[in-house]
Order: C-alpha cells, then structure tokens, then sequence
C-alpha cells in the first residue's frame, strides 16, 4: 500500500473537512435556474458543430422498497404499474432530445441508474432499449460502455441474460455489507446467494467488468464485521469495487432518521474500517483509483488512469471524456459542451413539462474561461494525482503562478504536511495526499469555501 497510498490518522482528522465530490465543477450547488431550455439549446447547436460522441443517462426511479442510507432521488412504491406513465415520458422527452442533436454521432456510453432499474418489468426493459435505438444511433459492436445498475433482490439470471442481449456489457451490484445486524438496520435484507447468483450469471453472460458497492460507516459495523464482508467480496473477485462513505445528514434526507445516531460507529472505529479495507483490497491486487474506487490491475479503468485518460462525471469514474451527456427523466443531470443542466426533481412536475412538449430542464449552468480552467486542474488532480502546469499554461495560456497566487500558501502547506510535490513545471500528488484528493481539489475550487456546509466530509 506504501508505494500509491499512506494513511496518516492525524493528516486526515486535520484534512477531514466537508467538500464536494467533483463529479462536476462547478458543482450542482453552483446550478441556478436562469440556465434554462433555451440555453441548453444554444449549447446542443455548438455542440453538433463540434461533432464526437455522446453518453445517454436514464433515471429510473422507482424502488420496491426504501434503504435507510439512501440519498438518492427516489420512488418508494410497491406497485409496478406507476412506472409505465413514467416510461411514456421518458420516451417523449427522448424524441424532443432526439431531435436536437445530429443523428450521425454515436452513443459511446449508456447508463441506466435509479433508484432501481431493475424496478422495471423484462418486456418494458425491452421497450427502453427499442426505443433508444430507434431515436439515436449506438455503437452495435459491443465497443461501447453500455451499464447498468442493478440490486440483486431485484434480478436472477433470466433478468442478468437479458440485459446482456440488449446489449448492456457492464453492471454494478449494490451490496453495502452481508452482515445481519447492519443489513436490518439500513433496511436492506441481501442474501449472500442472491449477490453472487447475479454475479456468476452476468460472468456466464460474457460482461466485460462487473463492479460491487459497498458502504462503510453505516450503524453496527465494526472493523472485523466489516472484514467478513470483505472477505467474501475479494473470494468472488470483482472486476472493481467501490467502498463509499456514509454520510448521515439526516436534516437534509428524511430516511436516514430511521437510523440511530447512537448506533453509528465512532470517528475512530469508521477510520479504522477504512484503514483496514484499504489494506485488504490492495494486497488481494486491486489499485486504488481514487475517491471510493478500486479496480483490478487489468480493468479498463486502471488502464485509462495510466494512460491519463481517466475523467469523472456523474457515476463516478469513467474512461469517455470525449462524449456529451444527455440525462433523461427526474433530477438527471446533462454535460453538453461547456454547459451543465439538470431536469425537474418531481413526477409531477416532469410529467407536467413532458405533457407541455417542453424540455424538463429547470436549472442549469454555463461555464465560463475561468470555471474551464480550473475544472481541468481539478480533474487532472482527482484522476491521475498529478498536473503538468507548462501543459495549463499553454493550453488556456495563463501564467500559473500569477493566475493562483492566492492558491500557493495552501499547496505550501499540503508540501510540508506531505500532501504533494510542486514546483513550477508539476504538481504531483503523494501516497498521504491520495486520501485527501478532495481537499486539494478544493484550494482550485473558486466555489468550495462558501458552500462547504452543503457537502459531507472527505473521509
């Protein structure tokens, strides 16, 4: 672990302050709403002079029941039938999209999230898909990234076969811990054969990476309960993992009132968990990516991050920085050209807009020569741990030293606490900075000092 990660217990409770995730920037909080419909399509027509690929998001909602933890946009409903009117607006607002952009660009990338997609009967899945490849052009030879989320109490192996032939080749199975106490706790009751059972059939399948969630910090765990999930996850050899902090902020999401402060465990108890999964997953050969993520040394993500092809964007890391993202349905979030928008939050109000034949978009933000440059410092710090400064300076140009003469006393201190290394040509994040990526982040983050309160802690 010593040669890409140090974990230093008095630089993190030193570091561990609120701050964003950087699946953006700027981020959601900086979206306002007089970005609208008509601003987007300002973008969308530079964007199909610029041509290149695009990535499709579909929010799918709907889950039979609630998870304590969750933070999620998200229907509770046990009754299927609410997702049909729902799928019958998605399918309008994917039309209106359609028609906006030049058909001749292909879709690289296909996501579907919820909530839970697998919500959603095999016939109206089918549906989806038809539907998509009617309205847009997708890469057919399996060369794209085509994912899927998908909660395993929701599938079986019919469901893993189909998805396969309608041409997803990833998916992420939503686990977060085996134990019975906590599973109770966080209200999602998951067998160890259902979790693996989808599993082995989407490896039967022929999917190209299969990644497992997890989530450390939730009521009752321990370190050594925690290590028998772990245990059990490294035996199935998962293509990634990502182990993601729980942030219990239960004034902002209701659900979580269902879990007992007192329950929770301690500071040290949840440092400790993460020091030893940290430990676990690398000796069993996972490289840690960064934030939450670990993939095997022979995944496509490991692979885009020695290469420096590594971005981020809404569903964490990813390996298409080229492509324009288009979101369909509630809360879903598009990256068109220098532009950020973000439908609706209700069904009420998406189906209102969709019924209008309006676009959902409600808010949004244009990104100015400013907000660019210091989005790529940001990205190049958070994917590679690293920024080559004589490439900024050509590439925007600036003189680095005078455009963030406010930003050289923080990277002085991250240099003598053992962050980083910098010096006029290079930034290079260290094996004790790596955990705290965010927080460096931050110091190029002209938004972060006056909206910390809206995010949770680094660790």
């Amino acid at each position: 672990m010593s040669d890409t990660l140090q974990f230093d217990v008095d630089l993190i409770q030193r570091y561990d302050n609120a701050g964003p995730r950087y699946t953006s920037y700027p981020t959601a909080v900086e979206f306002h709403e007089g970005f609208n419909a008509a601003s987007y399509q300002k973008h969308i027509d530079l964007s199909n002079r610029r041509g290149g690929p695009l990535s499709l998001y579909y929010h799918l909602p709907f889950c039979d029941t609630v998870c304590f933890y969750c933070a999620c946009n998200k229907v509770i409903t046990k009754n299927r039938a609410h997702a049909e009117p729902y799928l019958q607006n998605l399918y309008r607002e994917m039309a209106m999209q359609a028609e906006l952009f030049d058909n001749s660009r292909i879709v690289e990338q296909l996501h579907w999230g919820g909530g839970t997609p697998t919500f959603i009967s095999h016939q109206q899945m089918q549906e989806l898909m038809r539907v998509t490849r009617q309205l847009f052009t997708l890469a057919d030879d399996d060369s794209g990234e085509f994912s899927i989320e998908v909660d395993p109490r929701e599938a079986d192996a019919e469901t893993i076969a189909l998805l396969r032939e309608l041409g997803f080749n990833r998916l992420s199975l939503g686990l977060q811990d085996f134990n019975p106490q906590v599973q109770k706790a966080v209200n999602r009751i998951q067998t160890e054969a259902e979790t693996f059972g989808v599993l082995e059939a989407a490896r039967r399948e022929g999917f190209r990476s299969i990644s497992l969630d997890l989530i450390y910090g939730l009521p009752h765990q321990t370190v050594n309960s925690f290590n028998e999930t772990l245990d059990k996850v490294i035996a199935a050899s998962p293509d990634r993992l990502s182990v993601f902090n729980y942030a219990h902020m239960p004034e902002r999401f209701k659900t979580q009132r269902q879990i007992r402060n007192d329950d929770l465990p301690l500071a040290g108890e949840k440092l400790d968990i993460l020091q030893s999964t940290i430990e676990k997953l690398t000796d069993a050969g996972y490289v840690y990516i960064g934030m939450d993520h670990f993939a095997k040394p022979d995944d496509e993500l490991t692979l885009a991050q020695q290469k420096k092809q590594l971005y981020r964007n809404f569903q964490g890391y990813s390996t298409h920085a080229e492509c324009d993202l288009i979101g369909f349905g509630v809360t879903s979030i598009s990256m068109i050209g220098d532009s950020y928008s973000q439908n609706v939050r209700t069904l009420l109000e998406y189906d209102s807009a969709i019924k209008a034949a309006d676009l959902a978009i409600f808010r949004g933000v244009e990104l100015d020569q400013d907000d660019k440059l210091r989005r790529d410092i940001i990205s190049q710090l958070i994917c590679h741990f690293s920024l080559d400064i004589a490439d900024i300076e050509r590439r925007y140009p600036i003189d680095f030293a005078e455009y963030f003469h406010t930003v050289f006393p923080q990277l002085e201190q991250f240099a003598r606490d053992g962050l980083l290394q910098y010096n006029g040509e290079h930034i290079a994040v260290l094996p004790a900075g790596r955990l705290l990526i965010r927080h460096i982040c931050m110091a190029f983050d002209k938004y972060s000092q006056v909206t910390q309160q809206r995010f949770s802690k680094v660790i």
